[in-house]
């Protein structure tokens, strides 16, 4: 059996899916502006878990990067 130390945290850039509050802090961008992107049903860089809303980094990061503003 392996045992994972949950005393270490993963660095947000390792992460591939993030909270909506790790994912404000990552781009700078407020927490609901983020929720507000992506509410959208067609939103590709969210990914829900029941209820919960995480984000995709990678996909986030290409989404921000096509947007002239937001």
């Amino acid at each position: 059996m392996i045992f994972i130390d949950k005393t270490k945290e993963i660095p947000i850039w390792q992460k591939s899916n993030l909270t909506v509050e790790e994912a404000a802090v990552y781009s700078g961008k407020g927490v609901n502006k983020i929720r507000q992107l992506s509410d959208n049903e067609d939103c590709e860089f969210v990914l829900w878990v029941g209820s919960k809303r995480l984000i995709k980094r990678r996909l986030f990061d290409t989404y921000i990067e096509r947007q002239y503003s937001i």
